[in-house]
């Protein structure tokens, strides 16, 4: 039987550093849960215990997550009651131009992290009988744009992760949901425009005219996408997920995304890709 998440119930958030973390943190505290905020650094760690109960959780490291899920159950007194997979980056570029290691780089993170740390909780999910998986997808999750596909396909793999555990998890106790923000006010950009520095040479490339005009946009201060809203949107609709019942396997929380959707629905594959390739700035040269 699936049962709603109240206060003051064990939260896991990943990824709690700054934007959509962060502000989930913060507002499921402030209703009464009891949450669990990780990071990578130790830095972010370091002032994050001043507000949370923090651990220091690299998804990119199989150890540090061998290390860190006992901390998690013990801070949870073995009653963790749900998670929200938030803990994610974007590395930019033209597929082309993104390398092998590049690609392994980007779904360490994403994917194979976040799959190794959820496939331990779910065996406490389901001793315990009940627990809810919340994963931050993305409208990259079903609308693919223009040098951002190594993101694209992470996020892509996580939908069909959640899709097939809501599946194979039917009858458990345990509910999965995907949440699908679009453009939220937070650091991705200028965490994303250091991962293209890391990993991808613009001087050299076929698509080195495009990467300006990306560039400029990943600098860029405040919003860079219309409509566009702050993160406490996207911890608003978690907690919804949180208490509702039977929560639905999807939330989309920003007018593109709900758009898009709506788009990939209606139109003949031809003209969406001509809105993704306005929307997401791969045009004609």
């Amino acid at each position: 039987m699936q049962l709603p998440v109240t206060p003051p119930a064990s939260i896991l958030i990943t990824g709690c550093s700054s934007g959509i973390g962060y502000r989930t943190a913060r507002h499921l505290q402030d209703l009464g849960y009891h949450v669990i905020a990780t990071a990578r650094s130790a830095a972010d760690i370091a002032w994050l215990e001043g507000e949370f109960n923090a651990i220091q959780l690299d998804l990119a490291d199989p150890k540090s997550i061998e290390t860190a899920v006992p901390l998690i159950l013990k801070k949870s007194h073995h009653r963790l009651a749900a998670v929200f997979h938030n803990g994610a980056f974007g590395l930019p570029g033209a597929l082309e131009d993104i390398s092998r290691d590049a690609l392994r780089y980007q779904f360490e993170t994403n994917v194979f992290g976040t799959h190794d740390l959820n496939r331990r909780l779910i065996a406490h999910f389901k001793e315990q009988g009940h627990g809810r998986i919340i994963f931050n997808s993305s409208v990259l999750g079903f609308a693919a744009m223009a040098y951002r596909g190594a993101y694209n396909m992470s996020k892509y793999a996580i939908e069909g992760m959640a899709d097939t555990l809501r599946l194979e998890l039917h009858g458990t106790g345990i509910s999965v949901v995907l949440i699908e923000p679009g453009p939220i006010e937070s650091r991705f950009r200028a965490n994303a425009y250091a991962a293209f520095q890391q990993w991808v040479d613009p001087s050299n490339s076929y698509h080195r005219q495009q990467y300006e005009g990306m560039i400029v946009r990943l600098k860029k201060e405040g919003a860079a996408a219309p409509f566009t809203l702050p993160a406490e949107a996207v911890a608003k609709v978690v907690e919804q997920a949180l208490v509702s019942r039977f929560p639905s396997a999807r939330y989309r929380v920003t007018l593109p995304t709900k758009l898009f959707w709506w788009l990939k629905r209606l139109l003949p594959t031809r003209w969406l890709d001509t809105a993704l390739r306005k929307a997401g700035g791969g045009g004609k040269r």
